[in-house]
């Protein structure tokens, strides 16, 4: 069988470099490679990326090997109907691993018609290393190369102010691009670099936080036979992913006719602020995905699409959603319902098997960041305790008890945690273990305690359900707190 590359599928031309992309993975390539594609294909885009390798072991010279070129797999679930589709994705022109060919690395800096430079080290790949200095070939970290490359491209233009590169990080911190520029300008002082850079830095070069969302599965090693059997070629580097696609990028409307992604079918949004769209991917996918966790363990669910198929699990975490989460945020509802269906479409996913033990790791710092502000926020609107959530954060606290009815519970959270809230599962009640969880200000930012009510619902939660279980415990719970509100 044929080997896949550029002769292969009869796209011996490649386009001019436009973009430099640090990381190979498969999230990059199942990500920007298909944005990119989607550009070139509708639009004409006519963009080329060069990609670099960003630590020493990668994969840049397997991609070397199949001239750039890999088969996308998507898979998913819209409105009930499964959706599957492939294609080649050929946009990779050149490869550069700074490791061993620092020299072409550097050239990257000259490439006339550069206009973005996208990244994905991993949330740990935005750091400041100060053992780098600026004649290391290369140095350690990813903000230090990029002040090196920016340095170059500044020298031999020089300094001409439509050489600026757009910068988009995709690594999945908040302010993604503010922390990026943060450390370019610090490695730009400590190396001397000087006045007339800093002020190309500002002026000429531009960065966009972003915000990233679709689940990449990678290679599919485990099915790989019913992958290859689609193929009329080899291909090493298959990638698969699910079909929903999001990508927000704040920048202005220089940026979106630069990137017109609008004349595509892609849902990407570049806005002025991409805090709501990071809010409501927090709170209601990922808040659901910590809101379930627990709970639906404790039910005795295994993964996230028996949870949301399970005819009484399913309903309590979509109402959840939208009676609870929903009205904590301010952008449009209808927006939100729709973003939220499609959330529902990724979690009935059939060809992706998201276990829930795999996704428990941390529960309570998730909580935190993602549970608990909806639900202040919704006290704060209402006036009353939002019940799903509350009997969600009972689930929790029994969670980290670490047994359910004689079965160990897959709790992974930090020693520490682990180690405090089982010892007041020993010492203490019902009543005050509520009590004392609520008041570790280390865990939540607040003694929760503060909170009318709190305390005295979760005692009742826990109780009904160390009782009755998860489903006559949530009947009862839930009818209990109808007849109070009734009768005030």
């Amino acid at each position: 069988m044929k080997k896949l590359n550029r002769q292969c599928i009869g796209s011996p031309e490649k386009p001019p470099i436009k973009i430099i992309q640090f990381g190979e993975g498969n999230f990059l390539r199942a990500f920007v490679g298909n944005a990119i594609q989607e550009l070139n294909k509708e639009t004409g885009f006519n963009a080329g990326i060069a990609v670099v390798q960003p630590i020493p072991k990668g994969m840049v010279q397997q991609l070397k090997d199949q001239d750039g070129c890999y088969t996308l797999f998507c898979k998913g679930i819209k409105n009930g109907e499964v959706i599957a589709k492939k294609e080649i994705i050929a946009n990779i022109v050149t490869t550069v691993n700074p490791y061993t060919a620092f020299e072409n690395y550097l050239a990257l800096a000259k490439e006339p018609e550069l206009q973005f430079i996208i990244s994905n080290t991993t949330e740990a790949g935005i750091a400041f290393d100060a053992a780098d200095t600026a004649n290391m070939c290369p140095p350690n970290s990813f903000p230090a190369k990029l002040t090196l490359l920016l340095y170059q491209r500044f020298i031999y233009f020089k300094g001409a102010m439509d050489k600026g590169p757009n910068i988009i990080p995709c690594e999945l911190i908040n302010h993604n691009a503010d922390t990026l520029k943060k450390y370019v300008l610090k490695y730009t002082a400590l190396w001397n670099l000087g006045d007339a850079f800093v002020t190309w830095l500002h002026d000429a070069c531009s960065f966009h936080n972003s915000l990233v969302d679709r689940i990449v599965t990678g290679y599919p090693k485990d099915d790989l036979e019913s992958y290859t059997s689609q193929l009329d070629y080899v291909d090493k580097l298959i990638v698969s992913a699910e079909t929903f696609f999001l990508w927000v990028i704040e920048g202005n409307a220089a940026l979106k006719s630069k990137l017109p992604f609008h004349k595509t079918s892609l849902d990407v949004n570049i806005v002025e602020d991409m805090q709501p769209y990071r809010t409501r991917k927090v709170r209601i996918l990922n808040g659901a995905h910590t809101a379930m966790v627990p709970f639906s363990i404790l039910h005795g669910n295994e993964t996230v699409k028996e949870s949301v198929d399970n005819v009484f699990t399913g309903s309590f975490i979509r109402t959840l959603v939208f009676e609870e989460i929903i009205p904590t945020l301010s952008m449009d509802k209808t927006a939100l319902k729709t973003f939220a269906n499609d959330v529902f479409d990724r979690f009935r996913n059939p060809f992706i098997k998201h276990r829930l033990a795999s996704i428990a790791l941390n529960s309570v710092s998730k909580f935190k960041v993602r549970v608990l502000p909806g639900i202040l926020e919704y006290i704060n609107l209402k006036k009353e305790l939002p019940l799903r959530s509350v009997f969600a954060f009972a689930c929790l606290l029994l969670f980290y008890k670490g047994t359910w009815r004689g079965k160990k519970l897959p709790v992974q959270d930090d020693e520490k945690v682990i180690l405090e809230l089982s010892k007041i599962w020993q010492s203490y009640n019902f009543e005050e273990v509520a009590s004392r969880i609520l008041s570790k200000t280390d865990f939540w930012g607040q003694d929760l305690n503060g909170i009318p009510g709190l305390a005295q619902a979760l005692t009742t939660a826990i109780q009904y359900i160390e009782e009755e279980g998860i489903e006559t415990g949530w009947v009862n719970f839930l009818n209990l707190y109808k007849t109070q509100n009734h009768a005030s």
